[in-house]
């Protein structure tokens, strides 16, 4: 690590956050400054790709500058009085709960605007998706790194409307009704959400998180606790998303573009859960611990549910599209983020934290060797899938089959990759929640848990079997393998799969001492 001013580190949070925003407002100029293209669309994929690769070595910096002897502190901050009479600032800083998914955001937007500069998806001009890009990067980083409650929601919010776009504007089919489904239910979550973070600033008479998690809910009574937790945890459900309020995400990923869809996956669904890890499990305990057990149940039928319609979409026959089979799996594999935020244990919430990042990494690859599949197929279509690659993508593109086994067998858990580390932990926290819970009920959750990664092997390994192995007929038309471009954006996904999976260590490292005080009553 690298000893960095902290002047310096509050310059660089701050760029992360305002910078692709500012680059949003550039690319909507008549030309780009300072880049050139063969025509003005390359011109403007090329600005994409440098400003998320410069704030991606800004996330970089941050990460190599920041103290990881003390990663329970709060770090970079920076405080200012933005509106007084509602005693709201501009609140920004980083520790190490924060910290992998700030990365994470800039690293899967900067293989995106990578992947579109060679790959753009069929739409409208490339200034109005590029300026979308980097908006619903700044407004996912700004979550990740604000530290008041409305400038929370503000940021949450921000990403909705560049979504909508994209998916409505540069998506495929049943895009529009698949866009209007996302934007109804995420605000109308939101609408729900802003009543519960008012009602905590309004009672504990401050919105500063920072303040709010040291007071640890004593400046609130139990029953603003439950209204809060009822109200916030409503709106982040959403868009976790939790089951049943998952409705909207396989239509989603089924119409979005191959980039919306990794970033759907990769990074929007986890601003649902660190909301949950951030403003309710330090903010309102006493509240959330009425609420766990119910949690952990909705957690589990997710798991089960999302694995049981994978299952049924990978069956021969039942017409089962690839992008919505991986949609599904994403309720699944959020259903263990949601059991391990309900343990209230270090155990728990830190196998949540770690499934985060591995499921952005891991589903971000699938999606966008899905896109590939389509990009030379035509289709996501199972049963078409099958007839075109004659199942047996390994002899027809050798590299693009074994890209969609490695990412297969590490969404399903296999022990050495990413995947593993979170379940497991949240399986082991359940095995032994929090005092004042019940025991019994998640030492049922846990074996239900269990059993769904089961169900996971089982859908992963029939979709690799049905569309990579088998005989390649004499007479096949080969598949174009893996691109130079596409290699570059996949190869750190693939990467950083594989190091978590044998370093699990670099990130609990980050994440275990902030959780410990987190749970213990607070940044202090």
């Amino acid at each position: 690590m690298i000893d960095i001013n902290e002047s310096v580190m509050q310059f660089l949070l701050a760029f992360v956050v305002v910078g692709p925003l500012l680059g949003a407002v550039t690319a909507l100029l008549p030309a780009p400054p300072g880049l050139k293209g063969k025509s003005p669309e390359q011109a403007v994929l090329r600005h994409g790709v440098t400003v998320t690769g410069v704030i991606l070595i800004a996330a970089i910096v941050l990460a190599l500058g920041f103290d990881h002897d003390h990663p329970s502190k709060m770090q970079a901050t920076t405080d200012i009085s933005w509106i007084p009479a509602l005693d709201v600032r501009i609140h920004l800083g980083i520790d190490g709960i924060s910290l992998p998914l700030l990365v994470l955001t800039a690293l899967l937007t900067f293989l995106c605007a990578l992947y579109s500069y060679f790959k753009m998806p069929s739409g409208p001009t490339p200034k109005a998706f590029v300026a979308l890009l980097l908006v619903l990067e700044s407004g996912t980083l700004a979550t990740f790194a604000v530290l008041d409650l409305l400038l929370f929601f503000l940021a949450f919010e921000t990403v909705l409307i560049p979504m909508y776009f994209l998916i409505a504007r540069w998506g495929g089919a049943d895009r529009q009704a698949a866009a209007w489904r996302f934007i109804l239910y995420t605000l109308l979550g939101s609408v729900v959400m802003l009543l519960g973070l008012l009602l905590i600033g309004i009672k504990a008479g401050t919105f500063d998180m920072v303040a709010l998690a040291t007071d640890n809910g004593r400046s609130l009574t139990a029953s603003v606790q439950v209204i809060a937790v009822l109200a916030i945890g409503t709106g982040l459900a959403v868009k976790t998303p939790m089951w049943p309020l998952h409705s909207w995400l396989p239509d989603a990923h089924t119409a979005a573009p191959t980039v919306g869809s990794v970033l759907l996956a990769g990074v929007l669904l986890k601003m649902g859960t660190y909301g949950f890890v951030r403003i309710l499990l330090p903010i309102a305990p006493e509240g959330f611990r009425d609420f766990a057990p119910y949690l952990a149940a909705l957690a589990v039928v997710g798991i089960i549910y999302g694995s049981l319609a994978c299952l049924a979409l990978a069956k021969q026959g039942a017409k089962g599209d690839l992008k919505r089979l991986i949609a599904y799996s994403s309720v699944g594999h959020m259903g263990f983020v949601l059991l391990g935020i309900a343990t209230m244990t270090p155990t728990g919430v830190n196998g949540a934290l770690f499934a985060n990042i591995a499921h952005g990494l891991i589903t971000g690859l699938l999606f966008f060797l899905v896109g590939a599949l389509k990009d030379r197929t035509g289709t996501t279509d199972l049963d078409t899938l099958a007839e075109e690659t004659g199942a047996a993508l390994y002899g027809k593109a050798p590299r693009l089959g074994g890209l969609l086994a490695f990412a297969a067998v590490a969404s399903l858990g296999l022990p050495g990759l990413a995947g593993f580390w979170g379940e497991m932990l949240a399986l082991f926290g359940a095995f032994k929640p929090a005092d004042d819970l019940s025991r019994p009920a998640f030492l049922t959750f846990m074996a239900i848990g269990a059993f769904g990664t089961l169900l996971t092997a089982a859908y992963m390994l029939v979709v690799v079997r049905r569309v990579c192995m088998g005989a390649v007929p004499q007479d096949a038309p080969r598949l174009a393998d893996v691109h130079t471009y596409e290699f570059a954006a996949w190869t750190p996904l693939v990467a950083l799969t594989v190091v978590a999976g044998l370093w699990p260590k670099a990130l609990l490292g980050l994440t275990d001492p902030a959780v410990q005080q987190l749970l213990a009553g607070g940044n202090r």
